[in-house]
C-alpha cells in the first residue's frame, strides 16, 4: 500500500518555498492530514515489522521515535523554523539513542535515506568497538562482506575519525582502518519523491533493516 501521495509532495515543495510559521500554521491542517498522519502510521508499522526482527525495539512508541519538524535553531545561522523533511530512529529509546544498532528513516522530496548502525557511541562503546574489532576481525570483515549487506548499503558512511588512535590501538591502526572510525553507520540513499509514492514502502525499508542484520550483530556483541 501506499501511504502518502502527491499531496505529501506538494506540502513540503509549499514549506520549501514558504518557511515561516504564517505559511505553515495557514497550511497546518494539510500537514495533519498528508503528512504527518500517514508517517506516523508508517513508523508504527515499521516498528511492528522491525521488532519481529529485534524484540528490542518492539515496544517503542510512535510518539518517541519520530523526529520533530520544528528545527532547533538556537545555534544556527539558518533561521528558517520547519525541516524540509520527516523522520525517525527506530532503537530502543526511539530518537534519544543514537548509538544502538537500530533504523533511521528520513523522507525528503529530494532524497530519501535509510539506514542505520552506530551513529553517535558514547566514550565507553567506541572503545569496546574498537577492542572487538581488534580480537575479532574476520567477524567484522565477514559482516562488512555480507551479500545483502553490500548490495544495499555498499560499505560503511565515512563519517568522523580520529587522527591519533589512542595508546592501546595504535599498533593495530595499519592493519585495521577501521579502528580510526569515530562513526560506524551505514545509509543508502534513493530519489525523493519516487520511493516516498512507492506502493511497496514498508517491505522496501524493512528490507534495509534485514540486510543490516550482520553487521548489527555484531556491533550489539561489540558493546555488551
Amino acid at each position: 500500500m501506499a501511504y502518502f501521495n502527491q499531496a505529501f509532495i506538494d506540502f513540503f515543495k509549499g514549506l520549501a518555498a514558504n518557511n515561516h510559521k504564517d505559511w505553515f500554521d495557514d497550511n497546518r491542517k494539510i500537514y495533519e492530514k498528508e503528512v504527518k498522519k500517514p508517517f506516523y502510521q508508517l513508523v508504527a508499522d515499521s516498528i511492528a515489522e522491525v521488532g519481529k526482527l529485534d524484540k528490542n525495539i518492539a515496544d517503542l512508541q510512535v510518539k518517541n521515535s519520530v523526529f520533530r519538524i520544528n528545527r532547533d535553531i538556537r545555534f544556527s545561522k539558518d533561521k528558517t523554523p520547519y525541516n524540509l523533511h520527516v523522520s525517525a530512529a527506530l532503537s530502543p529509546t526511539g530518537r534519544k539513542n543514537m548509538e544502538y544498532p537500530g533504523m533511521y528513516i528520513h523522507l525528503n522530496i529530494d532524497t530519501c535515506n535509510f539506514g542505520g548502525g552506530c551513529y553517535m557511541p558514547s566514550k565507553e562503546n567506541l572503545e569496546n568497538i574498537r577492542r572487538f574489532i581488534v580480537s575479532n576481525p574476520k567477524e567484522v570483515e565477514t559482516a562488512l562482506a555480507d551479500k545483502a549487506f553490500v548490495d544495499t548499503f555498499g560499505e560503511l558512511e565515512p563519517g568522523e575519525k580520529n587522527k591519533i588512535l589512542p595508546k592501546e590501538f595504535k599498533e593495530f591502526g595499519e592493519q585495521y582502518p577501521l579502528l580510526f572510525n569515530k562513526q560506524f553507520y551505514y545509509m543508502a540513499n534513493y530519489a525523493g519523491e519516487e520511493t516516498i509514492l512507492r506502493t511497496d514502502l514498508l517491505p522496501f525499508i524493512v528490507n534495509h533493516f534485514r540486510a543490516a542484520t550482520a553487521f548489527n550483530d555484531v556491533l550489539k556483541k561489540a558493546m555488551k
